[in-house]
């Protein structure tokens, strides 16, 4: 008998290790139904979702990708049938016809150790919001979703969440209804027309209001915001409508989606997601009128959009051709805005990627656009420029038609670079093997190319380089201040002046640049201008004084910063002048007044409690990445690290941020160099969670 267990197991061994290693191009998934209801102080999910698939072969079995899931029922067409689970798929085995349709429905229950993220459900807390929000990206839906890692299997996913019915829930597709459940739940539905790789499928819970709007070709605009963030939605959303309208007539395909939505939630990972027809990004974009100058969506908000194109629309394959999402995106994003600020803005902002990408290429880091483990320097910016450098070659018509017919010819499909390069070669009727050697294959950035390019596209950076190359031929520290105010006082580019002002050491910049850019209203020069300097010079005192009303937070920032350091008899006016200016979404203004406002000698000595009260306030878990890292710096560099702060930044070394929990992690080390932090943070350990102590033991 005990042989006999043996050998079973064996053969169930070998037979997952042989599922496990296979794809499944055999069969075809057409449809998911998904209901899944949410227990946010659990994080559990409970949830049905009913698959329609075809067998286009036969098969002996078919499998879905599941991470840590309990299934509860198994059913084929009604019925119970066996199955296998792994830690990371469901496997049915069965011998399925081919030709023949056929309905799966799986029962699971789940606590995703990833992808979905519960934010303020663990403690109320007084500034934040609790939210559930969801990333995929690439291949991680299967945490909450019996799913498909495999991007190439394409399923119309319609979706129904059961929760509470006080919050908002928005999902992809079509809100088709909503029904009262019992207590206080609701049940919301939502409907997909169109297929799409299970990583695009995403919700999002939270406290939400909404704007329409709605495009030129009759698309619902949906942007999502806070209650208290009612003022901010213009500045945020400011040109959404016009972007959506030029990426459709731009790109020439009809945008591919029922409606499209837009969602800020806490904590994000990254920037943005393109999740089909709902976008979600980081709340760290809803800004006032004031910061729109200093950091603005409009970017992110074309380039998730292109995405919905580039990505979602047609998909890669695999990584090798991930330079068609993200360089694609990256493009167009930036004609978006070549489109709203202008040609010059366009230009210098591909000599920005430029820059970058002759400098990683010159420390030996350059990558082929065809490396599936390229930076996102490579995949975003190499790749965008691949695109302006083939549209150059040939010519706009041709570029034109042959996105076109690449997108119609492979939408709701998988694609490789070599599909896409077969498409643009047939538009231009001319090979592109020299150009796919220069761009796509090739490790190195043709940077005298591009600078031959952006010379004959743009007067401002044709001087530029001209001015380099004088700047070049001459030592003379005398001659240099002559050039470069020559160039400044000739130029009508806002992106030039900019430059100068920003790269240019403070002692080659003569008295009348300086009063130039203080007498002008161009915010970006000005904000260049306060960046790039050091010392202010007395007879210009009262004209850098004028920067701490510009309508920049990161002007204002620096101005402060800049006049308290080079006047210390006027501290004090400078303090009262910003006591009120909170700054960007990470406080950039507050969190360094606070700290000023601690080390300036006889201000406001009897609050001096509640100032470090507040700043040490900021490193808490309340509060978004961007707050806590500054509050953290700021207390560490001036006034030490309390051990309530202490135990924010062990919480901090735990944050599902990746970047945050590295920037924690560091500043731990730091710290720990120190006999009495270590001490400290010893004593610390009965406080911690287990996680918590188990990492800071392996650290002591």
């Amino acid at each position: 008998m005990m042989q006999k267990i043996r050998l079973t197991l064996l053969f169930y061994s070998l037979f997952i290790a042989t599922v496990l290693a296979q794809t499944q191009d055999k069969v075809d998934f057409l449809k998911g139904s998904i209901l899944i209801e949410i227990q946010p102080t659990t994080k559990k999910i409970i949830g049905t979702v009913v698959y329609e698939f075809e067998v286009l072969n036969a098969v002996d079995s078919v499998f879905l990708d599941a991470k840590n899931m309990s299934f509860k029922a198994v059913k084929l067409n009604a019925k119970k049938v066996k199955y296998h689970t792994t830690n990371e798929r469901i496997i049915i085995a069965k011998k399925f016809k081919k030709g023949e349709k056929y309905s799966l429905t799986l029962n699971y229950t789940t606590i995703p150790k990833q992808t979905v993220y519960f934010i303020g459900w663990d403690a109320a807390t007084e500034h934040g919001q609790n939210q559930i929000w969801t990333q995929g990206q690439g291949k991680y839906t299967s945490y909450w979703l019996p799913s498909f890692d495999d991007m190439t299997e394409k399923v119309e996913f319609d979706m129904s969440i059961i929760f509470d019915e006080k919050y908002e829930v928005i999902s992809n597709g079509t809100l088709v209804k909503t029904e009262k459940q019992q207590a206080n739940l609701q049940k919301w539905t939502f409907d997909m027309q169109n297929p799409m790789s299970s990583y695009l499928v995403a919700f999002a819970i939270g406290n939400y209001k909404t704007v329409a709007q709605t495009s030129t070709s009759q698309i619902p605009l949906n942007l999502y915001f806070y209650p208290e963030d009612s003022l901010k939605v213009e500045p945020t959303y400011r040109y959404t409508k016009q972007i959506f309208d030029f990426l459709e007539d731009e790109i020439g395909v009809a945008y591919p989606w029922q409606n499209y939505k837009q969602i800020p939630v806490k904590d994000f990972l990254y920037a943005g997601m393109e999740n089909t027809g709902a976008t979600i990004f980081s709340d760290a974009y809803m800004i006032d009128s004031t910061a729109f100058i200093d950091k603005n969506y409009v970017n992110v908000n074309a380039h998730e959009l292109a995405h919905q194109w580039f990505g979602n629309l047609v998909t890669e394959v695999d990584g090798n051709s991930h330079w068609l999402h993200e360089g694609f995106a990256t493009y167009y994003a930036l004609l978006a805005e070549k489109e709203i600020f202008g040609d010059d803005y366009f230009y210098w902002k591909l000599f920005d990627s430029a820059e970058q990408l002759k400098l990683a290429a010159e420390n030996g880091q350059g990558e082929a656009l065809q490396n599936d483990k390229a930076s996102s320097l490579t995949f975003y910016e190499k790749g965008a420029w691949a695109l302006v450098m083939l549209r150059n070659e040939i010519g706009d018509k041709a570029f034109k038609n042959g996105i076109k017919t690449y997108l119609e010819n492979y939408k709701f499909k998988n694609v490789t670079i070599k599909d896409f390069i077969i498409e643009m070669e047939k538009a231009s009727e001319k090979s592109l093997a020299n150009y796919q050697s220069e761009w796509l294959t090739n490790k190195e950035f043709p940077i005298e190319n591009v600078k031959e390019f952006l010379s004959a596209k743009a007067i401002s950076l044709a001087s530029y380089y001209q001015l380099k190359a004088q700047l070049d031929s001459n030592s003379n520290d005398h001659s240099k201040k002559e050039i470069f105010t020559k160039t400044f006082l000739e130029t009508s580019s806002s992106a030039l002046r900019k430059q100068i002002i920003q790269t240019t050491p403070q002692e080659q910049l003569s008295d009348t640049v300086f009063k130039q850019v203080l007498a002008s209203d161009d915010v970006l020069t000005r904000q260049g201008l306060i960046i790039n300097t050091t010392k202010i010079p007395q007879h210009l005192k009262s004209q850098f004084e004028t920067l701490m009303n510009d309508n920049s937070y990161v002007t204002i920032e620096n101005a402060l910063l800049k006049l308290w350091y080079n006047f210390p008899e006027d501290r004090k006016k400078y303090m009262e002048t910003t006591k009120d200016i909170i700054g960007l979404p990470d406080y950039n203004v507050r969190l360094l007044w606070l700290t000023l406002a601690l080390v300036t000698e006889n201000y406001n000595s009897l609050k001096t409690k509640e100032y470090f009260d507040e700043l040490g306030s900021y490193t808490s878990p309340t509060y978004s990445p961007e707050i806590r890292q500054k509050a953290l710096l700021y207390l560490h560099q001036t006034l030490g690290l309390t051990d309530e702060h202490l135990k924010n930044l062990i919480n901090a070394s735990m944050h599902h941020s990746w970047q945050f929990k590295k920037f924690a992690r560091a500043l731990i080390d730091d710290v720990l160099k120190d006999e009495d932090y270590k001490n400290r943070i010893t004593a610390l350990l009965p406080m911690l969670n287990s996680e918590e102590q188990r990492y800071i033991k392996s650290k002591l």
